[in-house]
């Protein structure tokens, strides 16, 4: 095996890469096109706004190289957000109306959008903590079961229930928790962060195979 996390320049690596060593796998931290095409598992994580992490992915020339893998790919709350069609984050907070706006592209790998969550019953944003999270029986959520394990979010922006939704939470709103399409799967909670059931997580990725 071998794991690659993609230095993007704007992530925390160092706390998803000690999750993965707790599980006994030393990591590839880089942003080398040719190491990253040579893993057997690819991790996108992400911290801060999909504007600067799309911005830093351009400057790195990683857009085509991410889109071309055909390995396991796990995009990590904005690294999650960076696998689908495109972000409302880059709307102007000044306004609710954003006619005429357009979403910013992000890597198209997984058909959805992401949209800021509702403010909605004096919930405050960002959406911070653990909460209960409905999974199904995609590989990435084996050997929960029917069990509803929680995770630790940090978010304000999410991709919707629908479209390739293989987990769902609710905070002021349904989103998705995690989706996939093919190879590409992606997880708005913070594994790294999760206790035993994000360990887990980690850990069936690492078991798939494409």
């Amino acid at each position: 095996m071998k794991l690659v996390i993609v230095n993007t320049g704007v992530a925390n690596l160092a706390s998803v890469n000690f999750a993965f060593k707790r599980l006994g796998v030393e990591a590839v931290v880089s942003a080398d096109p040719d190491i990253i095409r040579s893993a057997s598992h690819v991790v996108l994580p992400g911290v801060g706004t999909a504007s600067a992490a799309m911005r830093s992915l351009t400057e790195l020339q990683l857009i085509d190289v991410l889109r071309e893998l055909t390995q396991p790919v796990l995009g990590i709350c904005l690294g999650m957000q960076m696998l689908t069609n495109s972000s409302s984050e880059q709307y102007s907070q000044q306004s609710s109306n954003h006619m005429g706006d357009a979403p910013l592209p992000c890597l198209g790998v997984i058909d959805t959008q992401v949209e800021r969550l509702q403010n909605k019953d004096n919930l405050p944003l960002p959406h911070m903590g653990w909460n209960a999270t409905e999974v199904t029986d995609h590989p990435l959520f084996k050997g929960f079961a029917s069990e509803q394990p929680y995770f630790y979010y940090v978010h304000t922006y999410a991709a919707p229930a629908e479209r390739h939704c293989i987990a769902r939470c609710e905070y002021t709103q349904p989103f998705a928790a995690a989706i996939a399409q093919g190879n590409f799967m992606g997880v708005q909670f913070h594994p790294e962060r999760s206790g035993d059931a994000g360990a887990r997580v980690l850990q069936n990725f690492l078991e798939i195979t494409c």
